[in-house]
Order: C-alpha cells, then sequence, then structure tokens
C-alpha cells in the first residue's frame, strides 16, 4: 500500500492510515528467517572477513552507521541531485507510546529494525507494515533515547534504560537472552547501539549524573556472557594514563562515557571508541591533569579490549564537552602518499585527522570559531586556557555546553573529499556552584546566549570549511546521509533536505510533522531506492519513482 505526496508540503497522516497499520500488525509476513548472509558472512569470524570497511551500504543498511568506518555514505546512485525533486512519499509508521525515535534503523532483506527505550520494532521496508514490536518490562533508568540496535545472523541486540543488553530473535521478535551491563542503583544507563565485529557484541554505558567510570565492554552474541572489558579511566595508579590524574579515587571514578556506536578497521583489526567527559563535569577543583582517557580517541584491539593508542581531543575538559563523536575511517592521500586515515569533528569545535595506525595527529585545526583553547601542543592535542574554565563569577565561553556539534551524527563522502558537520556556534556563561576542594557531581553549569546553527563541509585533508549552508534561528539538527548521487540529506524547512554533497545548494525539501529526530538512512528494494528517517514517533519513507 503506497501513497503518493507532492513535496514541499506538510505531510497530513490520517486516521485511516494508522488504523490500516494497526489492523495489519501481527499479520502473517514473507519476511526473513535469517539476516543476509551476503551482508554479515565476514561477521562470522576472521577467516572470512571480506569488506575493507565492513559490509557496505548497499542495497541493506546492517549497521548503525551502515558500515564499520562511521562514513554514513552510501554508494547508491538512483538518487542523484538532478533528480531527487522527484522523491515523494512511500509509507509512515507510527511507534505510538514509545517515545521520540532517536536510532538509526537497520535494513535486512527488506525489512526495517528500529529501537526506542524499552522497545524493538521490525517494520516492512517497502509498506511500513508492523511485523512484531517488543516490550522490555522496564524496571526503570533514564529513557533519554535509545540509539539504535545490533545485528548478527537471526539476532538483534539493544541496551534498554535499566542497563540490559537484550538479544532478540530477528524473525519474531522473541527474546533470547538478557544480560546485565550497567548498575541503574549507580545512575548508569544504557543507550547505545551495539557493533558486532567478528564473535564480539560491542556494547558502551552512559550516565554522568554520578561519579562512575566509563567503560567498553564485549559479549559473546549467542550467550551473553562478558568477554572483555576496558575501563575509560585508570583503575590503578600503576596503570597507563594513571599520572594524569592526582588521586586514585577521583580517578577510578573519573567518568569517560561510551555512549555512541564504535568504528572498526578489520585491516589492523583495531575499533575505535571515543569517550565522554570527565567527572565531576563541570567543577574540576578534585580532578587536576589532564584525566585520561576521557574526551579521547581510544584504538583498542577487537578480540582483547587492550588499548594500542590513545588521542585526547579535549583534556582536561571542564564544559561537558564528550567527545564522543564519530571517529570516522578514511582511506586517503596525504602530500600524495596514501594513509589510513580516522578523522573526528568534536564537541569543542575543532577538527581532528589522525593516522589510524598510531594515534598520531595530522590536522588538527578549529572548524568553528571558539575560545576557549590557546592553540596545540606537540601532539596536536588543544590547550585549554584556564581563564576560560567555568568560575564562581562566570565565564563566557564558545562553545556552549551542547558543543559545536552533539550526538548527531556526521558524514563523509569519498566522491567529494568533504566531512560534513552539523555545527553550531554559541556563547554562554559557565559557572561554579560547588567551589569546594572535593566536588561531585556536576557542581557547575552554563546559562546561554547568543547562537547560530549551520551544515559545515570540511576538506578533509585540511579541516578547512569548503562551503557552509546556514539555518534560520530554531533549527533542529539531526544526523547526515551522503551517497554517490551527490546528495547530502539532513534535517532543515521543517522537515527533511536534500542538499547538492559538492555545493550545499538546496535541491528538495518535504515539511513533515514533527523535527527529524534520528539521522537519514537509504536503502534500495525491487529496484527502488529509498530515503528514511524518523520525525518524534513517526518513521517516515520516500522513495524515487520511475
Amino acid at each position: 500500500m503506497r501513497r503518493l505526496f507532492a513535496t514541499g508540503f506538510l505531510l497530513a497522516v490520517s486516521a485511516a492510515a494508522f488504523a490500516w497499520q494497526a489492523a495489519s500488525a501481527g499479520q502473517a509476513s514473507p519476511g526473513p528467517a535469517t539476516a543476509s548472509q551476503a551482508a554479515f558472512a565476514w561477521q562470522r569470524g576472521p577467516a572470512q572477513a571480506s569488506a575493507s570497511q565492513g559490509a557496505k551500504p548497499g542495497a541493506d543498511w546492517p549497521t548503525f552507521n551502515g558500515d564499520y568506518s562511521g562514513r554514513r555514505f552510501s554508494p547508491l546512485t538512483q538518487i542523484t541531485a538532478a533528480n531527487v525533486k522527484a522523491l515523494s512519499l512511500a509509507w509512515m509508521y507510527n511507534a505510538t507510546g514509545a517515545g521520540t525515535i532517536k536510532s538509526t534503523p537497520l535494513m535486512i532483506d527488506g525489512v526495517l529494525y528500529f529501537s526506542t527505550p524499552d522497545h524493538a520494532y521490525a517494520v516492512d521496508a517497502r509498506t511500513g507494515r508492523e511485523l512484531w514490536h517488543y516490550i522490555w518490562p522496564t524496571t526503570g533508568g533514564n529513557h533519554l533515547g535509545n540509539r539504535g540496535m545490533g545485528a548478527l545472523g537471526d539476532t538483534l541486540y539493544f541496551e534498554t534504560p535499566d542497563c540490559r543488553l537484550i538479544a532478540l530473535n530477528i524473525k519474531d521478535g522473541t527474546k533470547r537472552w538478557d544480560k546485565a551491563i550497567c548498575s541503574m542503583e549507580q545512575f548508569y544507563y544504557a543507550s547505545v547501539a551495539p557493533v558486532i565485529i567478528k564473535n564480539h557484541v560491542i556494547a558502551g554505558v552512559s550516565g554522568d549524573d554520578m561519579d562512575n567510570p566509563g567503560y567498553l565492554d564485549a559479549y559473546d552474541p549467542v550467550t551473553g556472557e562478558r568477554q572483555w572489558r576496558w575501563f575509560a579511566v585508570p583503575q590503578k595508579m600503576d596503570e597507563p594514563g594513571s599520572d594524569t590524574w592526582p588521586d586514585v579515587e577521583t580517578m577510578k571514578n573519573g567518568g569517560g562515557m561510551t555512549w555512541t556506536p564504535v568504528t572498526y578497521d578489520p585491516t589492523l583489526n583495531l575499533l575505535y571508541v571515543t569517550t565522554g567527559n570527565p567527572q565531576p563535569v563541570i567543577a574540576h577543583k578534585n580532578r587536576a591533569g589532564a584525566n585520561l582517557f576521557t574526551g579521547s580517541i581510544v584504538a583498542l584491539n577487537a578480540d582483547t579490549g587492550k588499548m594500542v593508542w590513545y588521542f585526547q581531543s579535549s583534556p582536561h575538559d571542564t564544559h561537558d564537552w564528550d567527545s564522543t563523536q564519530a571517529a570516522v575511517i578514511i582511506d586517503g592521500e596525504i602530500d600524495g602518499k596514501p594513509r589510513k586515515l580516522i578523522a573526528q569533528a568534536a564537541r569543542n569545535g575543532h577538527y581532528f585527522l589522525l593516522d589510524r595506525t598510531n594515534g598520531k595527529a595530522i590536522v588538527s585545526a578549529p572548524y568553528v570559531k571558539t575560545n576557549w583553547s590557546m592553540g596545540y601542543d606537540a601532539k596536536g592535542q588543544p590547550i585549554p586556557n584556564p581563564d576560560k574554565y567555568p568560575q564562581i563569577a562566570g565565564a563566557l565561553v564558545s562553545p556552549d555546553q551542547g558543543g559545536a556539534v552533539n550526538w548527531q551524527s556526521p558524514s563523509f563522502s569519498p566522491l567529494t573529499g568533504l566531512f560534513y558537520v552539523p555545527a553550531s556556534r554559541a556563547y554562554s556563561v559557565y559557572y561554579i556552584y560547588d567551589p569546594s576542594d572535593n566536588p561531585a557531581g556536576w557542581g557547575g553549569t552554563d546559562r546561554g546566549g547568543y547562537s547560530e546553527q549551520m551544515l559545515v563541509a570540511l576538506d578533509y585533508k585540511t579541516g578547512k570549511p569548503r562551503w557552509t549552508h546556514p539555518w534560520p534561528a530554531g533549527h533542529n539538527k539531526s544526523g547526515l546521509l551522503s551517497t554517490a548521487g551527490n546528495v547530502l540529506f539532513t534535517s532543515g524547512a521543517g522537515g527533511l533536505m536534500a542538499l547538492n554533497a559538492t555545493t550545499g545548494d538546496a535541491l528538495w525539501h518535504a515539511r513533515l510533522l514533527s523535527p527529524i529526530s534520528n539521522a537519514p538512512i537509504t536503502y534500495e528494494l525491487d529496484g527502488l531506492q529509498y530515503v528514511t528517517v524518523a520525525a518524534g514517533t513517526l518513521v517516515i519513507s520516500f522513495v524515487l519513482n520511475r
């Protein structure tokens, strides 16, 4: 059942359409018994690995970023800068009663899989018809959001606010197992989309209301037993990084949450985890030093969890600027020579291009104007300006607590060589309200002022903007998607917008009933290319009809 609407107008959702969906839910469907064998064959073990950056986001979208690289780039070419204006509505699905959809759907063998806190869904990717809906019987926790699911063969994985990792049968949504991965009593919660690397389910944790250590875990995909754990802060004073903390108690509880999906290079067998801010968050009198390995990009051996290298993009953060933004894998050229690279546009307003084999900085540069640092050290890491630390009387700082970018995903197009960032420039005044020698929790906050938002396209080799697309006041940022059709999809004009990926020129938009709340994906079925996005409780899919 497909209903076509003219683009550029408000999409009106009829009660009849939702009644049809409700009636269809639970009916027999020719949905797949297992996930795409082609997409997941390489995941079963290193001997069968064949793709240099994981399962390519071609017809399917099998993992959070489409593939392991974090680029959120699709090689599909049916939708182009020339014909994107012909996109029309294919279908809509309303996930009622489940809260805002922030997760990136997976599309495997014609079925979309997505999650919200305590809920998991399977929806026909051609029609939007619900195939199944799983509800976890929650015991509480922070229901701020859920980033998505992971898949391996015939099993789906997702996290819950009350600190569980759930495994579901991909065919019917029945539970296979659940495991505790954190402690809700210690104010942790779980929201990150798991990433499957070989026989490891990689899962991170969230929560910085209390002083707790962040960590990253690997779990057995069949039994759910934990295989290894890497702590984002040292747990003993003789461990690497312990010399950047004043004492063992502050260090052991120093934060560094791991609440965004990892990226992975199969050729190096390195996964790249990006870590959150130190704790206490704003007040910092009791944690002098760089506070490793918070605010960092860290390379871990995927099989053991052992650290291989790190780069700290936000040393001794005092502004809630976690560095959990995606570390994007790029195979490019520097000075005419091929290089294995990794890039991040960090929340603190700086862009970093590193050698992903060793973590050495090649480029460090601001991608928006900031005022908090005094240049870079010999490693290419920013040097904080003590005058911009939060103060009792207040300190005017840019960016604000929301950061120059937040959790919304960037995108990189290997065709244009541009790294796209949903960016902000904002000022706020940072205050300390706990000036004691041993603060806890937050101990301070900021109060906002001027702000502006824009989409910035950076030359990946230099970090310099090639073009900037400004947004009007009140713009709602979303994650990004770039394609081989030279199209960049983003939020804009009250809905979904397509820009020319080379120039930033606006090509098309469709107003939606709610602001976009996740990042768009694209996939191809029956010779038709779809673009699918979430807006509030709606999943909305557009198609190029030929």
